[in-house]
């Protein structure tokens, strides 16, 4: 609750937090905007593939000229590490690049924020468990729904509740597995033309439509917390916010999870494409499970929306602001030394699913292209699979064909001339 207090305090020492950022897409965009409104804070350096870019993005969100020019401008995320930094935020969104940024950052004794959830949920307990032998966070970056989710679930805890459901909400339907970035831009109503004008990256929002960008937060936030995802995949039920303790609460007491403690994700359209009513697809949530009829009385004398019984209520945020809110990941990693949710254990993954009949020799193209969407499952179900992971399923090559909604298997690819760090990484993790 005094985060702004001791930010305040270096600022007035003039010793703001300094903060390296890779990566100027929207994440970092919507971050940096922020940034001259919060006294101790400094993005010193900022790495982009594009620096002319970054630095017009900086003019873009309301910088003046003396800022842009007290900042460093990198082509490299290994040049903006180096920087008199404490803390780094890895926001490019490519999973082996962000592991080798963060490995890096860690190693150069940096704090991490990990925007890029794809190669948090592909290696991030082993990237934690190196942050914490360096003595540096390894954080969730606050402001994407992950973080926000783990936030509610470590609240609810240390009231006492059990946690039977938590997660967000989307907009889905079962069709969109098999969308490509070619058709993306009718399920947002807008055209190929005023996408490209806005900078718009079809695969990135495709990844948010097929399904993929919710495995992989879904995926993450078991990670982090210890709830369970479905062996078999999201369910996303349709459901709004009134609906929440009613819906996710286990099938034996009329419920559609199969049990207490468990991740998922729900949709804000009927399955025969009406909005849902009251729908939660900016948000999340956490259902809470009374411990005594007490508590349970407790919650409808204060007005929590529970199920029939009684004894499970919903609590709900409607909205996430992304980078709008990524600063207290930085301030709470620099001035506490506490993340924002961070990952524990590999105890959930996703894996790579044909979108269509695939043949022997395409190239897979990962998260949000045309051959894979990624669907959660359990770590020790992929492991046992030898399922490929959706974080490193770009530019490898098919030996065999793989119908439309199999897994994709090692035994489907061909071996890469070289192991990848993420991939050493990956080979070091075992299943919780």
């Amino acid at each position: 609750m005094n985060l702004h207090a001791l930010a305040a305090a270096r600022a007035a020492d003039d010793r703001p937090v300094r903060v390296a950022l890779i990566g100027a897409g929207k994440f970092g965009a919507m971050f940096l905007a922020q940034v001259p409104h919060v006294p101790g804070l400094e993005a010193a350096a900022i790495a982009d593939l594009d620096p002319d870019r970054a630095r017009a993005t900086c003019r873009a969100v309301g910088w003046d000229e003396g800022r842009i020019a007290r900042t460093r401008f990198h082509a490299d995320g290994a040049a903006a590490i180096a920087e008199d930094v404490e803390v780094v935020i890895e926001a490019t969104g490519a999973p082996e690049a962000g592991v080798v940024h963060a490995l890096a950052a860690i190693e150069a004794g940096r704090h991490v924020v990990m925007v890029n959830v794809e190669a948090d949920v592909l290696v991030g307990a082993a990237l934690a468990e190196r942050a914490r032998a360096a003595g540096v966070v390894y954080s969730m970056a606050y402001g994407d729904q992950p973080a926000l989710v783990c936030e509610m679930v470590d609240w609810a805890r240390a009231a006492g509740f059990t946690v039977a459901a938590a997660g967000k909400g989307t907009k889905y339907l079962p069709d969109y597995h098999a969308v490509t970035p070619d058709g993306v831009w009718a399920h947002y109503g807008i055209t190929p033309e005023a996408a490209a004008a806005a900078g718009m990256n079809p695969k990135m929002f495709n990844s948010f439509l097929d399904g993929t960008k919710s495995a992989i937060e879904a995926a993450a936030i078991a990670n982090a917390t210890g709830l369970a995802v479905p062996e078999g995949g999201l369910a996303f039920p349709p459901c709004g916010v009134d609906d929440l303790a009613h819906v996710l609460r286990p099938r034996e007491v009329g419920g559609q999870l199969e049990r207490d403690g468990m991740v998922e994700v729900v949709s804000s359209l009927e399955r025969d494409g009406r909005p849902v009513f009251r729908d939660l697809r900016w948000g999340v949530y956490v259902v809470l499970k009374a411990p005594t009829p007490y508590a349970a009385a407790c919650f409808s004398q204060y007005g929590l929306p529970t199920d029939p019984s009684g004894t499970y209520a919903a609590m709900y945020k409607p909205f996430h602001l992304i980078g709008l809110e990524l600063s207290i990941s930085a301030l709470s990693a620099a001035l506490r030394r506490e993340p924002t949710g961070t990952t524990r254990a590999f105890a959930a993954d996703v894996v790579a699913v044909a979108k269509r009949d695939l043949a022997a020799g395409e190239i897979l193209d990962g998260e949000g292209g045309t051959t894979v969407w990624g669907r959660v499952t359990t770590a020790a179900a992929s492991r046992a699979a030898g399922a490929v992971p959706i974080g490193l399923a770009h530019g490898v090559r098919l030996v065999r064909p793989v119908a439309a909604g199999s897994v994709v298997t090692q035994a489907d690819v061909a071996p890469r001339s070289e192991r990848s760090l993420a991939k050493r990484l990956r080979e070091t993790l075992v299943p919780a």
